[in-house]
């Protein structure tokens, strides 16, 4: 028991002392005064007996008021201070005890606000800290997914839920929300044998391909993480793809040179006709290597971050006028016209080699494939921030299904064609690059039987040129 509250206890006892003592003094000696000398032992035993079980329940009676009132008291700010206690246990730390007293339950009550105000303020950091490292994981490429010891889900960030969609909800288990089994048994070998599990998952998404990483925590549970590596396969295969397209054009040249050239070996006495006829045949499959290499090493160059451009500002219609100039022999000599669809005035700004590279690539192209129609048209006409420019042909066209592609690297509609034309496959990859390099957008319309038209934007600039 507190101190105060003794000491109240104790002065209430002493008052209760007093109170019989003076009720003995008012009650006992005029009544009994002289007549105790004439009495007994015996009954001056019991009348005293009486006097101060008297005394005693009107002392009681005086005193027992006060004593319910300070009981009650004590009561109330005990019972104030349990509804506080439980007010903290419910997680209500913002509540305070308010007691004007100064004995030891106040003392209790400003430490119980004290204890309060430090929870309020440690569980306050707890909680900034928890949305600092939600926002963090938030802010993460990866999807990011906790397990309860149960399996089932605790928390997840924004992209999990992206990825799962409205399936995943905190207490429900992870099977439920995702059902890639990859994930799942990476899960439940960290869960059971607490060691960290990699994996590789390719069903959560569609077409996307995730790395796992499920590593158990100390606490039990575990943690996973989807770091999404789509792109990453795409340039891998990109890549495969690549060297082995690059050996394939490779090889077949050099096994034509080769059986060639081991054909003149073993023939010292050859017909010189026969001989000049199996060189060309070797100059033409030379050649077509040094075209490949060439295209190559011109690919590389766009595709690489330190690809320069020399631009500046010029007209469209000298553009396009310096390209037909450049060029209309070459479509001579192929027995096609190059005619001029006309060019607005406006002011692009752009690489002047490069734009030739382009215009040349494309008008290749079209003598290529265009031989049909007999005729070539290059062009531009002003929009409304750029100047779109074109080349069309008239031949047999290109398939809609072919349209996407078609500016990829290798990518052929009619490879034996394309083969025997001598084209190496990245003109037009060429091409996107080198229009993309100067701000501006490619794309090819067609429609078989009737052409097909390449057409590419370069932006407009108000003046300079």
């Amino acid at each position: 028991m507190n101190r105060k509250v003794f000491y109240k206890l104790l002065g209430l006892f002493a008052l209760l002392l007093a109170l019989q003592a003076a009720a003995m003094e008012l009650v006992f000696v005029p009544r009994v005064g002289s007549r105790v000398l004439q009495l007994s032992a015996g009954e001056t035993f019991r009348l005293l007996g009486t006097e101060v079980l008297v005394s005693g329940l009107i002392a009681l009676a005086i005193v027992l008021p006060f004593a319910a009132w300070f009981a009650l008291s004590i009561s109330r700010r005990l019972r104030r201070l349990v509804g506080f206690a439980n007010q903290i246990a419910d997680g209500n730390l913002k509540a305070r005890l308010d007691d004007g007293h100064r004995d030891e339950l106040s003392a209790m009550a400003q430490v119980l606000n004290t204890t309060a105000a430090r929870l309020e303020g440690s569980f306050a950091e707890l909680e900034s800290r928890q949305r600092e490292l939600a926002a963090l994981l938030d802010s993460m490429q990866e999807g990011v997914v906790a397990i309860t010891p149960e399996g089932n889900v605790s928390w997840s960030n924004t992209v999990m839920q992206r990825l799962a969609g409205t399936s995943i909800r905190e207490g429900r288990p992870l099977v439920h929300s995702v059902r890639d089994p990859e994930l799942l048994a990476c899960v439940a070998g960290a869960l059971r044998d607490r060691e960290v599990r990699y994996g590789r998952a390719s069903s959560v998404a569609p077409g996307r391909i995730f790395e796992i990483n499920a590593a158990p925590m100390p606490g039990g549970g575990a943690v996973v993480v989807l770091h999404d590596v789509t792109r990453i396969e795409a340039a891998e295969k990109s890549r495969r793809d690549f060297i082995a397209n690059v050996s394939h054009e490779l090889r077949t040249p050099l096994t034509s040179i080769s059986g060639y050239v081991e054909t003149l070996m073993e023939m010292p006495g050859a017909n010189p006709d026969t001989t000049r006829e199996f060189l060309g045949i070797i100059l033409k499959n030379s050649n077509r290597m040094s075209r490949l290499t060439e295209d190559l090493l011109a690919l590389a160059s766009v595709e690489s971050p330190d690809y320069k451009l020399s631009r500046q500002a010029m007209k469209a219609s000298a553009m396009v006028a310096d390209a037909i100039e450049s060029l209309a022999g070459m479509v001579a000599d192929a027995g096609l016209k190059l005619e001029f669809s006309g060019a607005p005035d406006a002011c692009v700004v752009a690489d002047p080699d490069a734009m030739n590279q382009v215009f040349g690539n494309l008008i290749e192209n079209a003598l290529k494939y265009g031989r049909a129609g007999k005729q070539i048209e290059v062009g531009a006409h002003e929009l409304e921030t750029e100047v779109e420019f074109f080349v069309r042909d008239f031949g047999q066209g290109i398939a809609f299904e072919h349209l996407d592609r078609i500016f990829e690297r290798f990518y052929r509609v009619d490879k034996a064609r394309s083969r025997e034309s001598g084209g190496t496959g990245l003109g037009l990859a060429i091409v996107k690059h080198i229009v993309q390099a100067q701000g501006g957008q490619i794309r090819a319309e067609s429609e078989l039987g009737k052409g097909a038209a390449f057409l590419f934007t370069l932006p407009k600039v108000d003046s300079g040129c």
